[in-house]
């Protein structure tokens, strides 16, 4: 998010500048008595600001870009380091010592607000060297683990707030929809529900204090071609299925900011939008904090280098309340008096924008306690967070083959060949946002690089490393290669073209393979990659992602310290043609959404069943057939799915479907399981359409699916369709739970529960359903023991015809 193009050298300016105002004492006014409500104290001070003031309130300037006196002197609101912008020394101390200057310079103006300092905190406070940096969020969504999450969250507050920091720019809530996107790394996962789940992290942020951002609102995740910064082109009623459902959690998690989006939607540019904004983000979702620009993402609104005051009036009207504006802060100042003067900003948005921020600042206790709380400063690096970030590795690792159980490893009497860039490289398996923007390789900051975990984990074997194979034999027992990707961050990690490895990797390979030693393979990478090619090759697969510094965790699975249970948060491609891909579109994956494998004793999981195919099908009836897996442990039974809800489990390679609705087509797919009760990949989906049989007489069909995600959670999707001759202006879709489920949060409608009874009525914006037209909505749910589906829908009344 925060793009720093600038030189960050200018350290000296800010020493110089140095100013030691503390609190004056003033004769008591009500904003600055902690025991009235916030809301008071919000509006006593509201009321004896100036103009100035207020606009200072909606500006964000970058440190390196000003001073402690021109905070006093222009009353600015806010600061933030952008990525790799730190202090000198880049030590937590340094970094308080620099917050506490500019805090002082805040104190310095009359009214005494204190600023708010922000920066990229994305995983761990990557800033600051020393500091414990922790998987990027496609690893955390890998874990499926909210607590954990919320733990990491927590640990990262405390070595944030240690160095003077109020305000991380984080999480990302993107739903990364297609893996070229070099931001993809920056995602929970492909589908709406593994943001949702992991929006624990917010609690684990501002429950210590810390201000959290959702970002970036919104449809980041879903631009055409993955293109950074692109346009999301998305009904509307796909944009709320799809991406809103976690900025909905957000809210409901109290978070304090947002953060707009550079992209667009639909051509239309997310800074100036004030219906998604200000009409849905603040009104229909109840948002009551506030909402922050990216960095110099008002310049984009109409295209141009730089902002006009066009672009000014546009953001703020839309409903930015604070304008990251990190160089040209001075620029902004001046031009948002002068629309405000003019009238073309009024004061009502002005002091609403004011209003939300020194909310926030009031709630967090920035009036009573403006400077760094240095009790946390230890904290930064310690052996208790290392040992969160750890276990978050632990749980992110995806094993994707182990043929043979050639994993776990022998600690002890094993010759092991390490090999591959990314092997003794801290900077590689932090990836980026890791002391710079776009990461670095080498020796960036403090940890333990996977081959230090790996010497650490056996210690009665021989490792051997060279990064390109160079000196291996056949005398190991098996050839480790630490592949992937090389830090970056942003538009600079877009991959149009290819995704597979670099020669680098390649000739590794190929050199491990020539020894003729079983290879073992842990990709470092921000997404899966095209390595469909070279899989064959490879006795194990484990889906590392990004790491962080605990690069011992790796090692903690590799050795069986810890037994693999992460999970795909994605779907990885067959080939790199096929992007975007993801869960129930039907293509055909290399490994589906949600697959994991883990060790279970000398049982291997089985492989993928053959494609099912349907023969003799009636209006209410078909068999599926299918093939057994051609590798992998022998199945004992298989489960038979339709969409993502088990119908039976048998012992054959045949399934009777019975009780089919007439005219309607339905997606089934086929999982074998082993006497270990370990299963393989889903097969690839069948489709099974019954002949005729549709009511003449009915003037709706639905379509009803449900993806569960564990734990007693899945999500719905509805597709109503107008099958009557009449138009309709309103709608309300009714059904019952035949279970015991509940809605716990829905979109695209107004939903509603009485027992296991549902109703869904139109929002505004959806309210028009033309004939032959269709709506689709949805919502996350909660159940315990089966999750069966509705088997009956009305629209209006009317019962309708399902699939």
């Amino acid at each position: 998010m925060r793009r720093s193009a600038i030189t960050f050298a200018a350290t000296c300016a800010l020493v110089a500048a140095t100013l030691t105002v503390a609190r004056p004492a003033l004769a008591a006014v009500p904003y600055e008595d902690p025991s009235l409500p916030v809301a008071t104290r919000v509006e006593d001070l509201l009321s004896r600001m100036t103009l100035d003031e207020k606009i200072g309130q909606m500006t964000q300037a970058e440190r390196a870009s000003v001073t402690p006196a021109e905070v006093t002197q222009y009353k600015i609101g806010s600061i933030l380091s952008g990525g790799g912008s730190a202090p000198s020394p880049n030590t937590a101390t340094g970094w308080a010592d620099m917050v506490d200057r500019f805090q002082n310079g805040a104190l310095a103006t009359p009214l005494r607000i204190p600023l708010i300092y922000g920066s990229d905190a994305v995983h761990g406070h990557n800033n600051l060297a020393g500091a414990t940096i922790f998987p990027h969020n496609i690893g955390l969504g890998a874990t499926r683990d909210p607590a954990l999450v919320q733990q990491v969250g927590a640990a990262t507050a405390e070595e944030v707030q240690g160095s003077g920091v109020d305000w991380t720019f984080s999480p990302c809530l993107c739903v990364a929809r297609n893996d070229r996107w070099g931001r993809t790394y920056e995602s929970f996962g492909e589908k709406p529900e593994l943001p949702v789940q992991m929006a624990t992290i917010i609690d684990g942020y501002q429950g210590k204090g810390v201000l959290a951002t959702a970002k970036h609102y919104v449809g980041d995740g879903g631009t055409t071609g993955g293109v950074d910064q692109g346009d999301t082109q998305l009904s509307e009623a796909e944009l709320r299925a799809v991406h809103l459902p976690p900025f909905t959690e957000a809210v409901r998690r109290n978070v304090a900011s947002v953060m707009v989006s550079y992209s667009s939607w639909n051509g239309q540019k997310l800074h100036g939008n004030d219906y998604l904004i200000t009409t849905v983000l603040k009104g229909e979702l109840g948002f009551k904090g506030f909402v922050v620009s990216d960095w110099n993402g008002i310049d984009q609104i109409e295209g141009g280098t730089g902002f006009t005051a066009s672009e000014v009036r546009r953001a703020v009207n839309a409903g930015i309340d604070m304008v990251m504006v990190p160089t040209e802060w001075k620029s902004f100042i001046t031009t948002l008096r002068a629309e405000v003067q003019a009238g073309r900003v009024t004061t009502a948005r002005v002091d609403d924008a004011n209003r939300r921020i020194l909310t926030k600042k009031f709630e967090y206790g920035l009036f009573e306690k403006p400077l760094a709380d240095r009790t946390f400063t230890p904290t930064v690096g310690s052996a208790a967070h290392r040992a969160v970030a750890r276990q978050a590795v632990r749980e992110s690792q995806v094993l994707l083959k182990n043929t043979g159980n050639v994993l776990p490893l022998a600690k002890n009497g094993g010759r092991y060949f390490v090999a591959g860039k990314s092997a003794d490289n801290i900077g590689n398996q932090s990836g980026g946002w890791t002391i710079n923007w776009q990461g670095a390789s080498g020796q960036t900051t403090t940890g333990t690089t996977i081959l230090q975990g790996i010497r650490a984990a056996a210690p009665g074997s021989t490792v051997q490393y060279n990064a390109t194979g160079a000196g291996i034999d056949g005398s190991y027992t098996a050839a480790i290669a630490v592949i992937g990707e090389t830090p970056y961050a942003e538009g600079q990690g877009d991959r149009p073209g290819s995704l597979g490895l670099d020669a680098t990797d390649l000739q590794a390979l190929n050199t491990l393979k020539a020894s003729g030693v079983p290879v073992v393979v842990v990709l470092v990478s921000g997404r899966p990659l095209d390595i469909a090619a070279q899989l064959p090759d490879w006795r194990a697969l484990l889906a590392a992602w990004l790491p962080g510094t605990e690069g011992a965790g790796v090692a903690d699975v590799l050795f069986g310290d810890h037994n693999p249970t992460g999970k795909l948060p994605v779907t990885w491609m067959q080939t790199a043609s096929q992007e975007p891909i993801n869960d129930g579109d039907g293509k055909t994956p290399l490994f589906p959404f949600g697959f994991g494998l883990s060790y279970t004793g000398t049982v291997e999981s089985p492989g993928q069943p053959g494609t099912p195919v349907a023969s003799a099908v009636t209006s209410t009836s078909a068999t599926l057939t299918w093939t057994a897996p051609a590798s992998g442990s022998t199945p004992t039974g298989y489960r038979v799915y339709r969409d993502s809800t088990l119908l039976a489990t048998v012992t054959g390679l045949s399934y009777q479907l019975t009780g089919l609705t007439p005219g309607t087509t339905t997606r089934y797919t086929v999982v074998a399981v082993d006497a270990a009760g370990r299963t393989g990949p889903a097969s690839a989906a069948a489709t099974v359409t019954t002949p005729g049989g549709t009511d003449p007489t009915a003037t709706c069909a639905v379509t009803y699916t449900a993806s569960e995600w564990g734990g007693g959670g899945f999500g719905g999707a509805v597709t109503i369709r107008n099958t009557g001759g009449t138009a309709l202006s309103a709608w309300t879709l009714a059904f019952t739970f035949p279970g015991n489920q509940r809605v716990t949060q829905g979109w695209s409608a107004t939903w509603s529960q009485t027992g296991a009874a549902v109703t869904a009525r139109n929002e505004s914006w959806n309210g028009a359903l033309p004939t032959g037209g269709t709506v689709s909505i949805g919502f996350n749910g909660s159940y315990t023991g089966t999750n069966p589906r509705p088997t009956a829908f009305t629209v209006n009344g009317a019962a309708c015809t399902v699939s």
